[in-house]
C-alpha cells in the first residue's frame, strides 16, 4: 500500500482529540502515532472479518451488522 494513503488512513489529530477526551492534559507526538498505529489495525482486523461476513453471504457489499458482528467477535477474541 502506498505509505502516504496510509499514513492518511486516520488522522494523527483524531488521535489527540480521543487522548484530550480520555483526560490527558498533554499528548506525546510518540503517544499519538502508538494510538493510531494500534487502531488501525484493529480496525484492519475487524474490517477484514467483516467483508467474510458479507462473502459468506453470498454479498458484495459490507453491511453494518457485518461490523458489529465481526466487533463482536474481536472483543471475545481479544478478551474487552
Amino acid at each position: 500500500m502506498n505509505k502516504k494513503i496510509r499514513e492518511k488512513t486516520i488522522p494523527i489529530a483524531a488521535m489527540e482529540e480521543i487522548l484530550r477526551k480520555s483526560g490527558a492534559k498533554r499528548v506525546s507526538e510518540d503517544a499519538k502515532a502508538e494510538l493510531k498505529k494500534s487502531l488501525e489495525l484493529i480496525s484492519e482486523e475487524i474490517t477484514k472479518q467483516a467483508f467474510e461476513f458479507a462473502k459468506h453471504a453470498h454479498r458484495k457489499t459490507v453491511k453494518e451488522e457485518d461490523i458489529k458482528l465481526a466487533i463482536q467477535n474481536y472483543a471475545k477474541k481479544s478478551n474487552f
